[in-house]
């Protein structure tokens, strides 16, 4: 058991039993426990897992792969309709989680089993992903903003492009570049100045 896991419990606003029951669960099926982006994460041979998470309306365990794993109970759900790899499960009680259990571990069995075959998720890269027009008409008129976009790494290339293509408007798409082109000129992806 991590002493960070520990303390991160300790100091849960909510979801403190359901995590813990989770984090048995983890535990119980022989993977490494660690503590990564402020959550508890569980390895196999220094791989991610599956990670907890706490979220307002509920818990999660989250699997890194599990876009790969045979889903036979129906119970893995992308939490973004852009998310290429994770799945999770949310839970509302540790009733939930106690009923469930077999079904998690036998997931996270599946898990292991896919990180120790190397089974990786094709991704898609920054090129399947449409270039607003509004965007390529700046990069095309200010070379130093298509040296800077170019010079960012494909997954703040990434996140750019999808947060200028969810408008419906090309003014509202317009916008939101115009908000965004001193963070890009700055090297920076579109959540870097988020601080935890």
């Amino acid at each position: 058991m991590n002493p960070k896991v520990d303390e991160f419990l300790s100091k849960a606003e909510r979801w403190q039993d359901e995590m813990e029951k989770l984090r048995m669960i983890c535990l119980d099926c022989g993977l490494t426990e660690e503590f990564k982006w402020y959550q508890p994460c569980y390895t196999f041979h220094n791989r991610n897992i599956v990670i907890i998470g706490e979220l307002k309306e509920s818990c999660a365990l989250s699997f890194f792969k599990g876009a790969l794993l045979y889903d036979a109970e129906g119970i893995l759900v992308a939490p973004g309709e852009n998310t290429q790899s994770g799945r999770w499960v949310k839970f509302g009680s540790v009733r939930e989680i106690v009923e469930m259990e077999p079904i998690l571990k036998a997931y996270i069995y599946e898990a292991i089993e896919v990180e120790k075959a190397g089974v990786k998720v094709v991704l898609k890269t920054t090129a399947d992903f449409p270039v607003p027009e509004e965007f390529q008409s700046k990069l095309d008129a200010i070379p130093a903003l298509k040296a800077a976009y170019e010079a960012l790494t494909p997954g703040r290339q990434k996140a750019y492009l999808l947060h200028f293509s969810q408008p419906k408007q090309s003014k509202t798409r317009e916008s939101r570049i115009e908000k965004y082109i001193p963070q890009i000129l700055n090297g920076k992806g579109i959540n870097d100045d988020y601080v935890r």
